[in-house]
């Protein structure tokens, strides 16, 4: 059977490693053009693409897939299916014809929850208990296809993001072997989503990490959670960013949302929210290292009843 993959981050990895590990024929590897990368902005590969040329896999990195030279290049390795895995792309019309037996994606949520290009970080924020992998038939809409195959895990107490992400990629690289083998043998399940229970969340920005103090300790430990590594959690104190990359809800005396309630080195760093407080155990400030509250607080002062800023 011969296979495009189609996916760009650290998350698309263990899928492609899978189908090359089980022998099938990826005939190409479709990822995001490079980009600039660390401190130097040196145009480095991105982890699919890294691993298809240590493989030996061609790769195409074509900005707009759906444009002309995207649909001929597909086009031109005759596949027999397509498989996506956050690849960030939306496949047209076009290019969902092309593959004889369709496109899969390997999408990180029990769907119809949590469409959207995030769902994993979503889901924590959200409080969510339960989630999982959806191999889904990919139509023109966005996560909106047949269902395949799912499986759902837990979410540790204290997961993060990051973590969960790592667990959701390999059960998506086991869920879509299990699948490839089913639709050679013409006897993969095709169900669709009931769209009146679905949910979408939004594309991740910088400023998705804000931090809103008027909300309950609760929900900002999630975020925090949620949002690590990308695009963390921070707030803002004279103008510049803190980070926020651990922290867990405390209950406390009512005080101002934001307001420092406690700043001790050897205590470490508490801070009031809306309801309870939250206890910092890592932050990280402009340019610094990520390191616990007790050491931030001895290089970095933060003076009692300081107030940190809410507005977004």
């Amino acid at each position: 059977m011969r296979v495009a993959f189609m996916g760009t981050p650290e998350f698309a990895v263990p899928p492609l490693r899978a189908l090359l590990d089980a022998g099938y024929d990826v005939f190409g590897a479709f990822t995001q053009p490079d980009k600039p990368r660390g401190r130097g902005h040196k145009l480095s590969a991105c982890p699919v693409k890294a691993l298809a040329v240590e493989r030996g896999v061609p790769v195409f990195q074509i900005e707009r897939l759906r444009g002309k030279d995207g649909v001929a290049a597909l086009r031109a390795l005759e596949p027999d299916v397509c498989v996506t895995a956050a690849f960030g792309q939306i496949l047209s019309k076009r290019l969902l014809d092309i593959p004889r037996l369709g496109t899969l994606n390997v999408h990180a949520s029990l769907l119809p929850k949590y469409r959207g290009p995030a769902p994993i970080n979503w889901c924590i924020a959200m409080g969510e208990r339960e989630t999982g992998i959806t191999i889904m038939y990919t139509d023109e809409g966005v996560d909106t296809g047949d269902i395949a195959l799912s499986r759902a895990v837990q979410i540790g107490e204290a997961e993060t993001a990051g973590e969960l992400s790592a667990r959701l990629a390999c059960l998506g690289a086991e869920l879509l072997v299990e699948a490839l083998a089913a639709l050679e043998r013409g006897a993969l399940p095709r169900v669709p989503q009931d769209h009146s229970i679905a949910t979408h969340y939004p594309k991740l920005t910088k400023e998705s990490g804000r931090i809103d103090w008027t909300k309950p300790a609760v929900e900002i430990t999630r975020m925090v959670r949620g949002f690590n590594p990308w695009p963390g959690a921070y707030t803002m104190l004279d103008g510049a960013p803190i980070k926020i990359w651990m922290a867990r809800a405390v209950s406390t005396a009512s005080a101002e949302p934001g307001e420092v309630i406690l700043a001790d080195p050897k205590k470490g760093l508490t801070v009031a929210c809306g309801e309870g407080a939250l206890e910092n155990i890592a932050l990280q400030a402009p340019g610094g290292k990520q390191m616990d509250a007790q050491a931030y607080l001895r290089g970095n002062p933060i003076p009692t009843g300081t107030v940190f800023i809410n507005e977004r």
